[in-house]
């Protein structure tokens, strides 16, 4: 079957705040393939804890690959623990110099609680402006809500969970079915 023929599989919106010394990403459940929703309730936000350093990440894109991504994260961060940024840097060097790598496609925010970073395939460790990241369908949507209610009272879990919801709300490859996870940065 040719590409164009085959409808694709879209789902998943990831974000990340970080605010009043918290970080918490969030993330929907539904999978679809073209117009079917396959799954409602995937669970795309992961704790992660190579060496007992506690790290959360969430992705978009094809489950396998970013499964495997994170298994290469894993691999990292227990080669350089407590550090989350170079860690990154290395996976996405690898992801973007690897032959077999390179095909994978999938996002990834991750956070340690201090630092908020998005990972591309493109070879990119991205510490968003603003506190806020955001991936996948329905990302540009979350990000919007989400810097637009930063500067109020709101917690970064509220937050996290209110632009979700807008999100879910006006992109039809998202859902209100959340996994949330909350880190903070190891004392």
């Amino acid at each position: 079957m040719a590409d164009d023929q085959f409808p694709g599989w879209h789902g998943t919106t990831i974000i990340g705040v970080k605010k009043d010394g918290l970080v918490v990403i969030a993330g929907d459940g539904q999978v679809s393939l073209g117009q079917t929703v396959i799954k409602g309730s995937a669970r795309k936000v992961r704790r992660l804890s190579p060496g007992g350093y506690d790290v959360v990440a969430g992705f978009a894109g094809s489950t396998a690959d970013a499964f495997t991504l994170l298994e290469r994260l894993e691999a990292k961060l227990e080669a350089t623990p407590g550090q989350l940024a170079r860690a990154s840097v290395e996976l996405a060097k690898d992801w973007r110099t690897d032959k077999y790598l390179q095909k994978l496609e999938a996002m990834l925010i991750v956070s340690d609680g201090t630092d908020l970073l998005v990972i591309t395939g493109a070879g990119d460790v991205l510490e968003p402006e603003h506190d806020v990241a955001a991936i996948g369908s329905g990302g540009n949507f979350a990000l919007a809500a989400a810097r637009a209610m930063m500067d109020s009272d709101k917690s970064a879990e509220t937050v996290a969970r209110e632009s979700m919801a807008i999100a879910a709300d006006i992109c039809v490859y998202t859902n209100g079915r959340l996994t949330v996870e909350t880190i903070s940065p190891e004392k």
